[in-house]
């Protein structure tokens, strides 16, 4: 008995010191004079203000606890705020501190605000309290942390019962990119935090991260659940992390989940049992969902991440869409070299009649060095696509002469309304690859075997060489797109082309059939198809065999001929009809050049030949304003063979001007006939001169040929 109490005296002695220290501590605890002291020491040594509103609050039982007010801290030099806050609260548990332990009781931080800023020389604001040099990527250069007698100091050991962060705000500003990302309602929370500086341990219960931000105009929320990790150069673990995030913006929005599970590892190897990322996707009335999950291991050492088994799908939708949703299932595998900027990706998948293989080689992340392999053995790209919107009729119909009547505002000269074009994406890519089509459909167009070598480099792209077949026969040539002026460069030369289902399927025009050679060198340059259509330039050629112009019957025309001189003989008018898409020109060849200057097409050698005439011809074909006006001269051949039969004949050597003028969609063939029936008659009468001269002249003849008998 005597023993316990002397133990309690003891006990008792030691309370009363201890509150004798701690009410010792209270009353000589000088709150202005620690905050003098702080912004003195800030101010000489970081150049920064600081400024404590409010009284410094001491509780000393049983935990040390210091709580603040409103608290600013300067950028260097005292003039733009770096960081705010409206209140903070720690609390120490005073008996761990005698044995060098900080066992935290709470940490409470609200009202938090600062603001980071990368300037345009890669250094940050933050780089003078990283407690060292930093780099111009802001990472800190610190030496060994050492005591007042210059040895290396205690390992300290840290028990946080928890942290709560509340109501923060935090800014991401570039001043070189001009790009600005803020973090608000951000919200941070935690359960027991243990920390071991001599382990290199760190354990971390009920880890909570939620916030709200805003990334130019589109706002976002993010939210982190992570129940338990520990880490430890030996061995680390985790439950499952659940990442999510939601972005929204004009007419679109995005939810992504991020899930890892199984998640163990040390300081050299990190193994993440499977990883599964789910999107769900809306831009308009198109919806995408998307999953993909695989294994996923890293090499934390040489900084390298490895998806081996990568399997996953994509479900896209739109009522516009012909077979309303789409799915495609995706595998392969995904390997990064963080330190080198290197990654490689393969993938494959198949939907519907289609098979596609594609390899991705990342050379460098930024700027961005790609190559790529795509190989697809069909794809009909129109089946998957919205039908285009119908497109308005033009009111004004072409007068007699083939001139578009005049427009109102709401008519074909009103105020463009199509997109415009911008090749500016081109720029600050470098990208190398090869694709291979086996069958392609685009925009009605049929291709096969479709091989191209793509390069993307100075934003410039050009795809050489590109060959295909189409249409029963084969094209080969380049294509280029420059950023620079918004420049595009196409040189073709097709071989055997059956013209045409090519001309339907490409610009829905029923004007010429025939098979053949196309030759195209042409360039332009704007910034909406109508700009690039009137500033073509550059030379085409035509050469087919065995075909018909469309439209026009000359034949007939030219039977109706005989009939209609003596009524228009003096006469200036001729006869105009409008193009039948029932009637046709038969011929055996036809050749033409053209030469493209300002989108106007001009020819000058057309040359066109048929068992009962020839045709040759000169005008213009006006591309940018879709219309044309060419003047044909057609002359009837001696051939009782052929579309024009023993009826032409009669008009032998007969040359009818055909004028075709109008817009494309609504040509016009007019026949001069007026100035022919003049040069007819001239024609007849020359005839009947020449006969009597002939007469005479065979009489003289006679004459002569007597005299000199005798």
């Amino acid at each position: 008995m005597k023993a316990l109490r002397i133990l309690g005296i003891v006990f008792a002695i030691v309370l009363v010191l201890v509150a004798a220290a701690l009410g010792a501590l209270y009353a000589l605890f000088d709150g202005e004079k620690i905050k003098g002291e702080l912004t003195r020491v800030v101010m000489e040594q970081k150049q920064r203000k600081l400024d404590i509103a409010g009284k410094l609050e001491l509780s000393v039982w049983p935990d040390v606890g210091i709580k603040l007010g409103r608290l600013t801290l300067s950028e260097p030099g005292g003039k733009e705020e770096f960081l705010a806050l409206d209140s903070a609260r720690v609390e120490v548990a005073v008996m761990p501190l005698l044995s060098r332990q900080v066992k935290v009781q709470r940490i409470e931080v609200n009202g938090l605000k600062a603001t980071l800023v990368k300037h345009k020389d890669g250094t940050l604001n933050i780089a003078d309290l990283m407690g060292g040099a930093a780099d111009k990527e802001g990472s800190a250069k610190t030496a060994p942390k050492v005591g007042a007698d210059g040895t290396a100091s205690a390992p300290v050991q840290i028990d946080i019962a928890g942290i709560k962060v509340a109501n923060a705000q935090l800014t991401w500003r570039d001043e070189k990119s001009k790009e600005t990302t803020s973090l608000s309602n951000l919200d941070l929370g935690s359960g027991r935090v243990q920390a071991d500086s001599a382990r290199q341990t760190l354990a971390v219960d009920a880890l909570t991260l939620a916030a709200k931000g805003k990334t130019g105009t589109d706002n976002f929320e993010l939210k982190l659940e992570a129940p338990r990790l520990n880490i430890s150069p030996d061995k680390s673990s985790g439950e499952t992390l659940n990442l999510t995030a939601n972005l929204a913006g004009s007419g679109r929005s995005l939810i992504a989940k991020l899930v890892l599970s199984g998640v163990e590892g040390n300081a050299k190897a990190l193994k993440i049992g499977k990883l599964v990322l789910d999107l769900d996707a809306k831009a308009g009335e198109s919806t995408l969902k998307g999953h993909l999950d695989s294994p996923v291991a890293a090499d934390i050492a040489a900084q390298t991440v490895a998806l081996e088994k990568l399997a996953g799908s994509i479900d896209l939708a739109n009522p516009q869409m012909p077979m309303k949703q789409l799915k495609l299932p995706l595998s392969g595998s995904l390997r990064a070299d963080l330190a080198k900027q290197s990654a490689a990706l393969d993938l494959g998948t198949r939907f519907d009649e289609s098979k596609i293989d594609l390899k991705l080689r990342v050379a460098k992340f930024a700027p961005l060095a790609l190559g790529f392999d795509l190989d697809i053995d069909t794809l009909n790209v129109d089946k998957y696509l919205p039908p285009k919107p119908a497109q308005e009729k033009n009111a004004a119909a072409p007068d007699a002469a083939g001139k578009a009547a005049p427009q109102g505002k709401e008519g074909a000269g009103a105020k463009e309304t199509e997109g415009k074009l911008d090749f500016s994406a081109l720029k600050g890519h470098d990208v190398n690859g090869a694709l291979r089509i086996g069958a392609l459909q685009v925009s009605k167009l049929k291709l096969a075997k479709l091989n191209a070598k793509i390069r993307l480099a100075g934003g410039r792209l050009d795809v050489a060489p590109l060959t295909m077949n189409l249409y029963e026969g084969s094209t080969s040539g380049s294509l280029s797109l420059n950023a620079a002026g918004n420049q595009v460069g196409l040189k073709q030369n097709l071989t055997g082309i059956s013209i045409n289902p090519l001309m339907k399927d490409l610009a829905d025009k029923d004007l010429l059939e025939g098979r053949g050679n196309v030759a195209l060198a042409v360039t332009s340059q704007g910034d909406s198809v109508t700009a690039m259509k009137k500033a073509l330039g550059g030379t085409a050629s035509l050469n087919l065999k065995d075909g018909a112009i469309k439209g026009i019957n000359l034949a007939q025309s030219m039977r109706d001929v005989k009939d209609k001189l003596g009524a228009l003989q003096g006469k200036p008018e001729g006869t105009t009809q409008k193009a039948k898409s029932s009637e046709k020109t038969d011929f055996s060849e036809l050749s033409a050049s053209l030469k493209i200057a300002n989108g106007v097409a001009h020819n000058d050698d057309l040359a066109m030949k048929s068992p009962f005439l020839r045709l040759s011809g000169a005008g213009d074909i006006d591309i940018g304003a879709g219309q044309m006006n060419y003047l044909a001269k057609a002359t009837a051949v001696s051939s009782s063979a052929g579309q024009g039969g023993k009826e032409v004949d009669k008009l032998k050597g007969v040359t009818v001007p055909v004028r075709v003028t109008g817009p494309f969609d609504a040509l016009s063939y007019k026949l001069e006939l007026g100035d022919l029936a003049a040069d007819m008659a001239k024609s007849k009468l020359e005839e009947k001169a020449g006969a009597i001269t002939g007469k005479s002249d065979s009489k003289l003849k006679d004459k002569l040929k007597g005299l000199f008998s005798k």
